[in-house]
């Protein structure tokens, strides 16, 4: 066993970081327009922004945060991956055809023509909220969770590791665009893919064979096979509703999926790369299930590979350590840049689709003249880089909140998830919400998300964190109708979708 990195490892790791930024390069000499810079020219190819969006909202923290589930309490929680073909249904057919028959680029636009320039603005805040937390999550998992520990280096160095991860990403972001992020999310995919597969192959290997990862007995750790338990961490039923939620209110109100879709040619390829995105996310997640029961066998055979102080219940550190303790000298680099390309691929995304909100719902807006088409992209990569300032300081307040890596995940990265889809959900589907309505609606949306998800914290009453986008969507759609209902002048300007 490895005590810790070897020089080639550094070498594929410094070897993917260098192809990233000559990745950005390369685009940055084919960027002419703001279009080019935002949007890909609006050509490109499906199933390349399929795999794109697939990376960036799976990113580093559900890489990570699934087999240390899976170790600490079983495998429920991906019961969601059953919720797949009814997100396809609900956002290629009803959410899809909205945003493409209007010639947008920012999804936000599409608030303003239905119920009033109060409920872009609105919209736009909390999407950059959500984004702005949910980067800075990625860094922090990344710096303080894998890469100091994994190295042995001090708490202090996690500073220096989150601006380097900040400084890599902004730069082939804001240099490259859309083009460099997609073409980096496909290449970091596969990475990602190919580590987490020669783990499993390796830990099968070691143990005699695939069938020595499944016990014969339910470990008591684990939670139980429920088809629906309320009170339950994860049942059947509630992971499949939370991940049917969670994959709706994403694609139907997050400006990084649909900045995708209107990223395609037509309505056509925008489905197609939904499905993509969808079947990626299932065949990665079933690994990672099979990651977490081969991590498990693993560690419950050789107990004393854990280290002093830690145990069976600190899952979501087993995985960094076999990288760099067990894996061959080069596949650990491989891994490393795969956790990474993780992070990054969705660092990235966030940032343009971020840059992407600021210009089109604020400077855009708001701004009193028109910027030429060179001075635009400037501006965009000013912004950018400023995102990624803001970020890596975040990521050094995340850590306080409690919880594994999935509740953080939920508490943190997905806490503003349902609020957001309520003003898109009363614009596309009822025609009676008004403006008033639906930004008092969705002010409680997030008033009940904050209260759900830190319920015990403020009641010391503990609701699954699963429980968080149904419950304070439901809210917010229902207070946004019923407002409407009472105040049905507050918005006699609206125009249907």
């Amino acid at each position: 066993m490895k005590q810790t990195m070897q020089p080639l490892d550094w070498v594929v790791i410094g070897v993917y970081g260098l192809g990233m930024l000559a990745i950005g390069w390369y685009f940055s000499r084919r960027t002419k327009t703001s279009e080019d810079y935002m949007l890909g020219g609006r050509q490109m190819r499906f199933w390349m922004v399929g795999l794109s969006l697939f990376a960036s909202l799976f990113s580093a923290a559900s890489y990570l945060a699934t087999p240390g589930e899976i170790i600490k309490y079983g495998p429920m929680i991906r019961c969601g991956i059953a919720a797949h073909p009814f997100t396809y249904l609900v956002v290629g057919w009803l959410l899809i055809p909205a945003f493409m028959k209007l010639k947008i680029s920012s999804a936000y636009e599409l608030l303003e023509v239905r119920l009033g320039p109060s409920l872009r603005v609105l919209a736009s805040i909390l999407f950059l909220i959500l984004r702005l937390f949910w980067m800075s999550l990625i860094i922090y998992i990344c710096a303080v969770k894998v890469i100091v520990p994994i190295m042995g280096w001090s708490q202090e160095a996690a500073l220096w590791v989150s601006i380097a991860m900040g400084v890599v990403t902004v730069i082939y972001t804001s240099v490259g665009g859309l083009r460099a992020v997609v073409l980096t999310d496909v290449i970091q995919s596969f990475i990602l893919f190919s580590a987490a597969i020669v783990s499993m192959i390796l830990i099968g290997k070691m143990l005699g064979g695939v069938g020595t990862w499944f016990s014969q007995d339910w470990p008591q750790t684990w939670v139980e096979w429920k088809f629906f338990d309320a009170n339950a961490r994860a049942s059947f039923l509630t992971a499949v509703l939370s991940s049917f939620c969670w994959y709706v209110f994403t694609a139907g109100s997050d400006q990084m999926a649909i900045q995708r879709y209107l990223a395609t040619r037509d309505v056509k390829s925008a489905r197609r790369a939904l499905l993509t995105t969808l079947i990626f996310d299932a065949l990665v997640g079933i690994i990672l299930v099979g990651l977490g029961f081969a991590l498990f066998a693993y560690y419950q055979a050789s107990p004393e590979l854990v280290p002093a102080g830690e145990t069976m219940r600190d899952a979501d550190s087993l995985f960094p350590r076999f990288i760099v303790t067990v894996l061959p000298t080069g596949i650990t680099g491989l891994a490393i840049a795969g956790l990474l390309a993780a992070a990054m691929s969705s660092l990235s995304s966030g940032v343009n689709s971020s840059c992407l909100a600021i210009s089109a719902d604020f400077i855009g807006r708001f701004g009193k003249r028109q910027l030429s088409e060179s001075a635009q992209v400037k501006l965009a990569k000013v912004i950018s880089f400023a995102i990624g300032v803001i970020v890596v300081v975040l990521s050094l307040m995340v850590g306080k909140v409690k919880g594994n890596l999935m509740a953080l995940c939920y508490k943190i990265a997905n806490l503003l998830v349902a609020p957001l889809f309520v003003p898109f959900f009363m614009a596309v589907f009822v025609r009676r919400a008004t403006e008033v309505g639906t930004f008092i609606g969705t002010i409680v949306s997030i008033i009940v998300a904050v209260l759900v998800a830190f319920s015990g914290e403020l009641f010391d009453i503990n609701i699954t964190f699963l429980w968080i986008m149904p419950i304070s969507f439901a809210t917010g759609v229902v207070v946004s109708f019923l407002i409407s209902l009472i105040f049905p002048r507050g918005n006699n300007k609206q125009k249907a979708v």
